[in-house]
């Protein structure tokens, strides 16, 4: 669900792909609705290719998302709220417990968070692909 659902650089806020042309993407913003045009200069990325730092592996955005969704409990997360950077680690730390402390910046936190909002206020809540039902319906 999150592939289609971009970022690009000097924009903000988040951007669904709506079709694409010759050296350039037709992009919504999440926020207004707006159809603008992402070319090929643009830095534009994919929420579905990144990932955060772990102490193991790093874990792909989508998981991060249903983490932040199961501890905020599905409501949005008052980022500014937070009194400071330790209090927002310290909360993210609780929702992905094996965050790289080290390679993981504040500013990234805040960012995941900010994405988690937006996608939210947009109506999107299922952030990682389900499998395909493998089970015949009807069978006895």
């Amino acid at each position: 669900m999150i592939r289609t659902i971009l970022s690009i650089a000097g924009r903000p806020g988040l951007f669904k792909l709506v079709n694409q042309g010759k050296n350039m993407l037709i992009v919504e913003s999440l926020s207004d609705g707006k159809r603008t045009p992402a070319y090929a200069r643009d830095k534009v990325v994919s929420l579905g290719d990144i990932s955060i730092y772990t102490t193991e592996d790093d874990k792909p955005l989508a998981e991060v998302f249903e983490a932040v969704k199961t501890k905020a409990e599905g409501k949005p997360v008052d980022v500014k709220g937070f009194a400071d950077d330790a209090a927002v680690r310290a909360w993210f730390g609780e929702a992905v417990p094996d965050f790289d402390r080290d390679r993981v910046y504040t500013n990234d936190i805040r960012k995941v968070l900010n994405w988690y909002n937006a996608l939210l206020a947009a109506g999107i809540t299922d952030y990682v692909e389900k499998e395909a039902d493998t089970t015949e319906e009807g069978a006895e």
